[in-house]
């Protein structure tokens, strides 16, 4: 017996005992049922967006081991910030040696002075805190090490302030306890609004962006894998319909044959009856590469970094490159240098005396060359200043002798305005 027979016979309806309805008049022509395949069309609707979970790993495997925006991003930030040198003072001094000054040059045998700050600074963009590790020998501080954020976990006490910290690696713990003395250990963390103990990564907010750029990708490099072609679908304008038999057959022949990068460019040859028709919006429809440096310069603004420095076309919100470089400088690496130096200071600075701090040394920034120059010239030209004045002016220390006014000194400035007689 042929297979569409018994195929028929076991789609009948089973007949039933009870007496039969009579037939309503009908109204039109009678309606038939089509197979699932008779009319071979694909029909997308838009899904729900499916975002990165805001955890450490996810953000951080997402973003900056597969984003070359979030990686260049923070790669500026960190490795300009650990370039700014610090100035150590002891009260109104400079000395020109110190214990503290040697650790953050040299924090342990691994690491140099720059390679452990880029470290912190990297840690506390991509997770919004940074653990910093004190190895003391005889109540002096040895070593400093950077801690991994993903390792540590807050121990809350019962008054709800930190009381230590779970350090967990290869399925061993070690806490740290805060003491009388100074903590073992130095916990760094961006402000966040819904949080007592941790902080708030930028990573975090430009979490948007991200997946946006990424999603992006993902689609370029799936249509060059299948031939630079939109997806579509194959529409059977035939009589009858297809076989179940003839439709598994189509699906594996087109994807055996005819998808993937190894087939890019084969023709498509068609039965009688089937027609290809494409789909898929085309990039210029979907707007793709305004929509991905969109997404590029909202990961910069979370960052804190000008687009123009990340070579984001599209962005001319400054000038030139060099001013895009100062108020990269300005508003990003400085407040957080002096950030994590003041951190620092408050910190160490006890085990070492009263009176230590830490500042940023702005004369040794090359990137602010041209603002001191500025200043250097203002104050030079200012006749009406002390020595000692304008030595205070630019951050420097008095000098004997140099409260009195120079030679043909003394004049007031004219205030510039109208009204001046």
């Amino acid at each position: 017996m042929p297979w569409d027979t018994i195929r028929r016979r076991l789609q009948r309806p089973a007949r039933s005992t009870a007496p039969a309805e009579p037939a309503p008049t009908p109204l039109g022509p009678a309606e038939a049922k089509a197979s699932r395949t008779a009319a071979l069309i694909a029909f997308a609707q838009g899904g729900r967006p499916v975002w990165t979970a805001r955890d450490y790993a996810p953000l951080i495997r997402e973003g900056f081991t597969r984003n070359p925006v979030v990686y260049r991003a923070v790669r500026l930030v960190a490795e300009a910030a650990a370039s700014v040198p610090l100035v150590l003072t002891e009260g109104a001094e400079e000395p020109e040696t110190h214990p503290l000054r040697d650790l953050l040059a040299r924090p342990n045998a691994g690491e140099a002075g720059a390679d452990f700050m880029e470290a912190l600074f990297g840690h506390l963009l991509l997770a919004g805190n940074a653990y910093v590790e004190c190895v003391a020998v005889e109540g002096r501080p040895a070593e400093l090490h950077a801690l991994r954020p993903d390792r540590i976990k807050v121990v809350a006490g019962s008054d709800g302030w930190p009381a230590g910290y779970d350090y967990s690696v290869g399925g061993r713990t070690v806490r740290f306890r805060d003491g009388d003395g100074t903590p073992p250990l130095l916990h760094l963390k961006l402000f966040h609004p819904l949080d007592d103990h941790y902080g708030f990564a930028p990573l975090e907010a430009a979490q948007v962006g991200l997946d946006v750029h990424n999603a992006a990708a993902a689609w370029n490099k799936a249509l060059l894998d299948n031939a630079a072609r939109p997806s579509g679908a194959l529409v059977y304008r035939g009589e009858g319909g297809l076989s179940d038999e003839q439709f598994e057959r189509l699906k594996r022949e087109l994807a055996d044959g005819f998808q993937g990068a190894g087939n890019a460019g084969r023709p498509l040859l068609l039965e009688g009856g089937l027609d290809w028709t494409a789909m898929s919006l085309s990039p210029q429809d979907m707007d793709f590469m305004q929509a991905k440096n969109a997404a590029a310069r909202d990961v910069a603004l979370a960052f804190g970094v000008p687009p123009m420095l990340l070579g984001i076309p599209g962005d001319a919100t400054y000038a030139n490159y060099a001013e895009a470089n100062r108020a990269f400088w300005r508003q990003t690496v400085l407040p957080l240098c002096q950030r994590v130096a003041a951190a620092l200071a408050a910190w160490l600075g006890p085990l070492y005396g009263q009176g230590i701090s830490l500042r940023v040394d702005l004369d040794q920034v090359p990137a602010l060359g041209g603002e001191r120059q500025e200043l250097w010239q203002r104050v030079m030209a200012a006749d009406f200043l002390t020595v000692n004045e304008k030595r205070a002016a630019v951050g420097y220390a008095p000098v004997e002798d140099g409260d009195r006014l120079p030679a043909g000194g003394g004049r007031e400035p004219k205030p510039e305005g109208r009204g001046w007689m």
